[in-house]
């Protein structure tokens, strides 16, 4: 499991873990389907335990972030290490998201 995932009374809680590459994006695209439905609340990613991110794992955090939008929800990324803030930094996504 990718996804660990939370409701709390202030949104969406989600734990981010491993690794977010091609093949265990395929499964996570079903794991956050929860995330989705509450797309009009706070989601709060949690990427702690985040050890790598794909361009397929970029992927999925845009389509949560694109429906939040579109749902006038929020997305918080907190948490993420060095290299990942580095892919974040170079693909430009550093700039889309709330990085706490």
């Amino acid at each position: 499991m990718i996804f660990d995932i939370q409701e709390q009374e202030q949104g969406m809680y989600a734990t981010v873990s491993g690794r977010l590459d091609t093949p265990s994006a395929v499964k996570a695209q079903q794991e956050i389907t929860p995330l989705i439905a509450n797309a009009n609340k706070v989601i709060t990613l949690d990427c702690k335990d985040l050890e790598y991110i794909s361009s397929s794992g970029l992927r999925l955090f845009l389509t949560i972030r694109k429906e939040a939008s579109a749902k006038g929800g929020t997305v918080i990324i907190q948490n993420i290490n060095d290299d990942i803030r580095k892919v974040f930094m170079m693909t430009g996504f550093f700039n889309l998201f709330d990085i706490r």
